[in-house]
Parts: structure tokens; C-alpha cells; sequence
């Protein structure tokens, strides 16, 4: 029977692709790979889909593909996991991660043939890692991730709590239904995700549990998500060796001024709070029409804090250089459309306590 801590990260990871479904993340199936061998890439096996690396076959929960592709690259691929744990992320998690990508990108692409017809190249795609935490991270993982650009996005932002809450509740509700179970009535993992995924991403070509018990409670979850809809988390790409997770309290007016405003000025801000690392805050330049929070890994804000330099001008030098330009894609209707955030240092502030221009401590996220 599967842990509850490991549950509580498996429901997290179809949750968190459902948010990023409007960043372009669009889960994948066998289907999506109609090859035959020795062609073929992805296939589903008892425990779900795997995906053919150059060594081995990986296990595959929360792989997607985002729908744009960037100027001269390779279609993206994106593994999501996701750790539900009272203890941050270690190394190992990480390198793992590493692990899996380096072996996907290292696939073999000289052409191939199946001993009949003619050669041909096989298809090639870029495989990224992200890992999502609602714990944090240990300092030897982010030195790692940072230095084989495996991002790592916290999860332990005041903003993420209700969120974190809802899976919360419906993992303990699913976990105690399954204990009381009988083997062979117990549904699999892979069935209880299949479950979440046609609530969520209407996928209906897999096998999913149909035990009362088990899907009242997925329900209520999916259910609770749909009511806040319009509210949720953004990838967003800066000139840096990771991706942002950003999280707003009101997402469709940050995509009304965007379609408005595709590029536009913005002011950065770095916010302290008790109990946790700095909290930064991105609004417009000109009014309050949204307010986008993330967080830094701690290595970085670390960094940033280095005594040798005033920790000023630490900040400016990571928002001049790092976060000058923020890129996100946003898919509506099946287009997709580019959104660039320009910062300059001018536009920086670093506030003490409480944040300043309305930044409460914590938000209604969900």
C-alpha cells in the first residue's frame, strides 16, 4: 500500500498540471507517440508511462510537452514531480532528476530502420526537470539543481497553503478508504490518478478507480480547485539556470493587462517575512492591475546576501542580470501568446516587515 506522504506528492503532481495547463503543459500519453519500434518513445506499462532515454526506460507520471517552441531548439519536455513531505528535498531527489534528463537528452538520433523499409531519424525532444516542494530544499540540492539547471520551485509560500490544504484533505480521506480495504479491491496509484486526470484534464483513455469511497474524495478536490479557476500558478523563463513559479490572487487580471500589454515595464519587489526566505513581488510600473509572487532558492537569496558586497547591491546586480526580462506563455482558446516582463534597477525595492503597496503577508489564493 502506498504511503501517505507519497500519495499526498502524486495528487499534488496532477494538481500542479492542471495549473500549468495555461502555460502551454499539456500532460502526455502513449497515444501522443504513434511510432512503431524502434521509433517509438513512450509506452504504458502496468505502473503507467514510460519514455525511452539512450540507457533505459524511465517511469514517466507527470511528463508534458509544452505547445510553442522556442527559436532554434527542440520541442520541450517538461518531467513535473512533485514532494509533499514535512522534510525539504534532499540531493538525492535531485540528482535523480538529473539523471533521468541527462539520459532522455542523450537518446540516440542517427537514423534507424526497422530491417524493412528505408532509414529514418528518430524524433528528438528536449526533456527539462522540474521539482516542486512544499518543504523546501537542503543547501546540497539547490548547489546541485543550480549547476545542472534542474529547477526547484517552493511550495511553502504563504499563497501555496490553501492550495497545499486541499490535497492535503483528500489524501488523508483516499489513504484511510484504501487502508480499510481489501487487497484485491484496493485501487492502484495509477488508477486514482487516472481518476483526478479526466476530472481535471479530461483525459478518459485510461483506466481509473470507480471505489465511492475513493473518488468522493477526488471529487471534492477537483471540485475545489474549479471554484478558484481563475486563480493559480504561471511558468515564467528568466535569463537564468531556472524557471519561476509564479502565484497570483487574481491570474485573470494579470492575463487581462498582458494581452493588453504584451511587453511592459514592471517594478520588483523583495519582501521580508518572519518564519521563511524573502517572498519577491512583481506588479506593472504604472498602477496595481496584478501583483505575481515567487520565491528564489536559498542559495541564491544566500548569495544575494553575501557580505563581501552590500546586500543592495547584490539585489540589484541578480534583478539587472537575472530577472531584466522575464518571459511567459500563456495558451488560450489553443494560442498561444508571449508575455515579456522588462525590469530596470531603477524600479527595485527591498522593503523590511510588512510589504509595502497593499503586499499583505499572505494572500486568497485559493
Amino acid at each position: 500500500m502506498v504511503r501517505l506522504e507519497t500519495l499526498r506528492g502524486y495528487l499534488l503532481e496532477e494538481v500542479l498540471a492542471w495549473l500549468l495547463r495555461s502555460s502551454g503543459y499539456r500532460l502526455l500519453t502513449e497515444k501522443d507517440d504513434p511510432a512503431r519500434p524502434p521509433w517509438k518513445v513512450l509506452e504504458k506499462r502496468k505502473h503507467g508511462l514510460v519514455v525511452r532515454g539512450r540507457g533505459a526506460w524511465h517511469q514517466a507520471d507527470t511528463l508534458g510537452e509544452f505547445q510553442y517552441v522556442p527559436p532554434f531548439s527542440l520541442p520541450i519536455r517538461l518531467f513535473a514531480e512533485a514532494k509533499f513531505t514535512r522534510t525539504k528535498v534532499g540531493l538525492a531527489t535531485v540528482r535523480n532528476g538529473h539523471g533521468v534528463v541527462h539520459d532522455l537528452n542523450e537518446n540516440v538520433v542517427t537514423t534507424l530502420s526497422n530491417g524493412y523499409g528505408p532509414h529514418r531519424p528518430r524524433a528528438r525532444y528536449h526533456y527539462s526537470y522540474a521539482i516542486f516542494s512544499t518543504s523546501g530544499f537542503t543547501q546540497d540540492a539547490q548547489e546541485f539543481a543550480l549547476a545542472h539547471q534542474i529547477s526547484l520551485i517552493d511550495l511553502s509560500l504563504p499563497d501555496f497553503q490553501p492550495l497545499c490544504d486541499l490535497v492535503r484533505v483528500a489524501a488523508k480521506s483516499v489513504y484511510d478508504a484504501t487502508k480499510s480495504m481489501v487487497g484485491s479491491q484496493r485501487p492502484t496509484v495509477y488508477e486514482m490518478r487516472n481518476y483526478l486526470r479526466r476530472h481535471l484534464l479530461d483525459m478518459w483513455d485510461e483506466p481509473a478507480t470507480e471505489a465511492p469511497s475513493v473518488t468522493d474524495p477526488l471529487d471534492t478536490l477537483a471540485a475545489g480547485l474549479r471554484r478558484r479557476s481563475s486563480l493559480g500558478l504561471v511558468l515564467a523563463f528568466p535569463a537564468a539556470p531556472f524557471v519561476l513559479g509564479l502565484v497570483s490572487n487574481d491570474l485573470k487580471a494579470f492575463v487581462r493587462y498582458a494581452l493588453e500589454e504584451p511587453t511592459h515595464a514592471v517594478r520588483v519587489y523583495r519582501s521580508h517575512r518572519s518564519g521563511g526566505h524573502p517572498l519577491w513581488l512583481i506588479e506593472p510600473r504604472v498602477g496595481h492591475a496584478y501583483r505575481l509572487t515567487f520565491s528564489l532558492p536559498e542559495q541564491v537569496e544566500a548569495w544575494i546576501l553575501d557580505q563581501e558586497e552590500g546586500t543592495r547591491s547584490r539585489a540589484h546586480w541578480m534583478t539587472r542580470n537575472l530577472l531584466s526580462a522575464i518571459t511567459m506563455y500563456w495558451v488560450d482558446e489553443n494560442h498561444t501568446h508571449t508575455f515579456q516582463l522588462h525590469y530596470s534597477s531603477d524600479e527595485f525595492r527591498e522593503v523590511s516587515g510588512r510589504p509595502m503597496n497593499g503586499f499583505g503577508g499572505t494572500s486568497d489564493l485559493f
